[in-house]
């Protein structure tokens, strides 16, 4: 059986003395073991980044940025073979995956431009022969920590921007689906990256923590769960790092009374089911106001009915397993719960198998849910279920609807599907929600925007990718110079300095 290793200093690494299993989620079977990381292996990639981080900190940023034109080549020549990576280990259609790759890829495409971003400034005669000027120098061994929700796209937030700025980097992905981030490194090194500037350990708990407490790594990037976020946070600024910590989520789409129920449905069904639901950026909540509720519950309903969920391999396939087997049964029994609470259950995704695929039997599906009659009281409406499940809540107007949104913990994206100009206007002036779309229901930002949400769904105050990210894996530096001519030496005073 394939043992998946570390990639340390330009190569694989690691013994396989401990190991954790790797599913195919469609199956329900162990299709590789995955090498857990210890201290010790952390302490090499960080030896390794730190000996990286002298020579490539002081390399030109046209050879970075050449680097990365070649590795975002080869992400495009080699997007079908990843996508199938990510597809077996995580579960999610090969489409979904080819998708995730190419937002990813966006990120990578900012950084090969990243010579506007990292331009100083100056300021010319502050004072008599005085200059001024700052530039951004980058900050040594960072480290990201991710999730298994997208194996490929959310390291890709991190990795290429902390690298085109001179950073080196360790990345420590989800045990449950590791070899995109093994394929990633192969392709960087092709790309002509030097050995140990990008370096990946595999793990658990371990090698978080071990990643937290480092010394040698000034700054760590995190995406899951908003309890695990909060702890990375806590531990890594108690170590004195940086952090950028994204949390949780409970997206809501609202649909006004003067929407197209079909065209609201569609795209939140595709919201919704799209990878299963385990998105951070899922719709989970429909708020349905006034008249448009009967409407639309009954075109999600049977968009609902008409998801093709199976291997997703498969083409046609439109949702597939979620990741494990605990994941599947904690969605269904979220769902009995809800009924048990008092929503109604108007598609019940419980007990799914695909049709025509026997080999499937023991895989980890479920089909989609809707719920609808949901109140803020119920667990359907308050956990982040991470799944197929699509709650519906009605309200009577507008200003209901963003008054549920504000009282909701989570702030990370939501939508409105209007026709109306100034519903839009009041509702994404108001709405406390970091990311929000106007008949956009999955409203992630394009690369050269950051992207993270407001409250609990933001531990800290550091965005990923974009600008945010930019500053982030950068520190400034402030330079105030005199240049006086060889003949002429002005007295030096003892008063605190002004431009007089």
């Amino acid at each position: 059986m394939e043992i998946i290793k570390h990639w340390i200093g330009g190569s694989p690494a690691g013994s396989a003395s401990a190991t954790a299993p790797v599913f195919d989620p469609a199956t329900g079977r162990i299709r590789a073991r995955v090498v857990l990381g210890t201290a010790a292996d952390v302490d090499a990639a960080v030896t390794r980044a730190a000996a990286a981080f002298e020579t490539w900190s002081e390399s030109s940023l046209t050879q970075r940025t050449q680097v990365m034109f070649a590795f975002r080549q080869l992400l495009v020549e080699h997007e079908e073979e990843l996508a199938r990576i990510i597809s077996a280990e995580h579960g999610k259609t090969v489409d979904d995956a080819r998708g995730e790759i190419v937002r990813g890829r966006e990120v990578v495409e900012f950084a090969c431009g990243l010579g506007d971003a990292l331009k100083g400034s100056h300021s010319d005669q502050v004072s008599r022969g005085v200059d001024v000027h700052d530039f951004r120098r980058p900050l040594g061994v960072v480290a990201g920590i991710t999730p298994f929700n997208f194996p490929a796209m959310v390291p890709l937030w991190m990795h290429p921007i902390a690298i085109a700025t001179g950073n080196t980097f360790v990345l420590k992905p989800s045990e449950r689906d590791p070899s995109a981030a093994g394929f990633v490194a192969g392709l960087y090194r092709r790309a002509g990256l030097p050995d140990g500037v990008f370096n990946v350990v595999h793990g658990g708990k371990e090698a978080v923590d071990a990643i937290l407490a480092h010394p040698g790594i000034e700054a760590v990037s995190f995406v899951g769960s908003t309890p695990v976020a909060q702890y990375v946070h806590g531990a890594a600024t108690s170590a004195g790092k940086r952090v950028q910590a994204l949390g949780g989520a409970k997206n809501h789409a609202v649909v006004l009374p003067d929407a197209d129920p079909e065209f609201a449905a569609g795209h939140i069904t595709a919201g919704a089911y799209g990878s299963a639901g385990e998105r951070c950026m899922a719709v989970s909540v429909a708020v349905a106001v006034g008249s448009a509720a009967n409407g639309l519950v009954e075109a999600l309903a049977r968009r609902a009915r008409e998801v093709k969920v199976g291997p997703g391999h498969v083409p046609g396939v439109e949702m597939g397993p979620l990741i494990t087997e605990d994941a599947r049964d904690r969605v269904e029994r979220a769902v009995g719960t809800a009924a048990g609470q008092g929503a109604t259950v108007v598609v019940d995704g419980r007990g799914l198998k695909p049709d025509g695929h026997p080999e499937c039997a023991d895989g980890f599906f479920t089909g989609p849910s809707l719920l609808d009659h949901v109140t803020p009281e119920m667990d359907a409406y308050r956990q982040e279920l991470f799944g197929p499940v699509l709650a519906v809540v009605r309200v009577d107007t507008l200003d209901e609807a963003i008054d549920l949104i504000n009282a909701n913990p989570y702030g990370n994206g939501t939508a409105l599907f209007t026709g109306s100009g100034e519903a839009a206007r009041r509702f994404q002036r108001r709405v406390q929600v970091g990311m929000i779309g106007v008949n956009v229901p999955v409203p992630v930002p394009m690369s050269y925007y950051s992207f993270g949400g407001w409250k609990d769904s933001l531990i800290g105050d550091s965005p990923v990718h974009g600008p945010e990210g930019v500053r982030f894996y950068t520190r400034p530096k402030v330079v105030t110079t005199r240049w006086p001519r060889p003949a002429r030496q002005d007295a030096a005073g003892f008063a605190f300095p002004t431009s007089a």
